[in-house]
């Protein structure tokens, strides 16, 4: 048999790498740097690049700046409870803004005893836009995951001018409380910046505003609704969704991805003019991800663990759909595979390699995380080499 696999193949080589990260363990920078490291040891001389990604929930701001060379901005704003809270968000091509719900309203900020959606607020998600748009930037995308609130967004719509008035013509705070006051929507306070801006909301829930599937049943026991609270919560969203439709003619209610983040999805679309889309397709577009892939021989992706929920909306499936497309094989190295894992080589991935290489509790295998990754990288690319040598040989 005739080896042909030789120094030229190995330089010619282009490897793409991009992860997500696997939460608590491997950044996205550190996958990109494991698999360097391995790729060059096991194709010296090849050329390889790599990009941080994010599916459009937590992580996105940093993905997005560190790939478009972006920047940050912090500034005060109020948290779900409206306490006092540093927030933030990404700067990039001068004109353009990403921002995260949960770095003013997240779940993450209200301690587990405090947790009741019917106090909390997304007005420090609002504060952000607000902020984005005074600094000019008219081309906004913003990730609603992780929310802490049920409000229907109307904190984020008064943040931002808009008055919601109850039965006596007194403006409400913006609670999910709230919600079942609102007698009349004034919104001739907007910040006329709005109209300027061009709104991306980074999405990947159909649920509808109200419902058994809506905003409040769906989402609202994580944020800790108990079955009195959501009822109380449900019958104020429907209110909510009424006077929207009666007073300003807006009918979001049944709209896919209305129930996002606790109603944020319905406000933004229906009073900003937001448009929903996928998250990993709107953080793919933000990085240009697209034209890396040009000249690419093979991408690597991964996530820390890839499941039947991967083909959804996750970083490995929205990057295999892309590579497919374009008929760039890629595949995955993940901490972990869990239930029909295998639903992911409909959407582009042609392999799944864990990291995992023996028996070992969680504790174990996140404590060695880098370890056991270098190592599963190495072993991906040897079996890679392999194949090539395979298909190269002359019988």
């Amino acid at each position: 048999n005739k080896k042909l696999y030789n120094e030229e193949e190995r330089i010619g080589m282009r490897f793409l790498f991009a992860s997500d990260s696997f939460k608590g363990t491997i950044t996205s920078e550190q996958s990109i740097r494991l698999l360097t490291e391995a790729a060059n040891k096991v194709f010296p001389g090849c050329e390889t690049a790599g990009v941080p990604v994010a599916d459009g929930g937590e992580g996105t701001v940093e993905a997005v700046v560190e790939a478009t060379r972006g920047s940050w901005r912090r500034l005060m704003v109020h948290g779900p409870l409206m306490e006092e809270a540093e927030g933030f968000y990404g700067v990039f091509h001068g004109d353009s803004a990403v921002i995260e719900m949960a770095a003013a309203s997240g779940l993450p900020m209200v301690p587990a005893e405090k947790r009741n959606p019917l106090h909390t607020t997304t007005y420090g998600t609002g504060e952000l836009i607000r902020d984005a748009l005074e600094q000019g930037l008219r081309k906004l995308s913003i990730a609603i995951g992780g929310s802490a609130t049920n409000d229907g967004g109307m904190g984020a719509m008064r943040a931002l001018g808009i008055r919601f008035l109850d039965a006596e013509g007194k403006e409400l705070m913006g609670f999910g409380s709230d919600l079942a006051k609102v007698a009349d929507i004034d919104v001739s306070g907007l910040n006329p910046a709005v109209k300027e801006a061009q709104i991306t909301v980074m999405c990947d829930v159909t649920n509808p505003l109200t419902g058994p599937d809506g905003a409040t049943y769906t989402f609202g026991k994580q944020k800790g609704g108990t079955p009195e609270i959501l009822d109380e919560l449900e019958t104020g969203m429907k209110n909510y969704a009424a006077v929207m439709q009666d007073r300003l003619g807006i009918d979001v209610e049944n709209q896919p991805g209305a129930g996002a983040a606790g109603g944020l999805g319905a406000a933004l679309c229906g009073f900003l003019h937001a448009t929903l889309k996928s998250g990993i397709d709107t953080v793919l577009d933000l990085i240009d991800f697209d034209r890396l892939l040009e000249g690419t021989d093979l991408v690597v992706t991964g996530e820390g663990r890839i499941d039947w929920q991967s083909a959804f909306g996750k970083v490995p499936s929205g990057i295999g759909q892309r590579c497919k497309a374009r008929g760039i094989p890629a595949v995955a190295l993940v901490g972990g595979m869990g239930q029909e894992a295998e639903k992911i080589f409909e959407f582009g991935i042609e392999s799944i390699f864990p990291t995992i290489n023996g028996a070992m509790d969680i504790k174990e295998a996140c404590d060695r995380a880098e370890e056991l990754y270098a190592d599963a990288a190495e072993r991906m690319f040897r079996m890679i080499r392999i194949g090539m040598e395979i298909k190269s040989r002359e019988f």
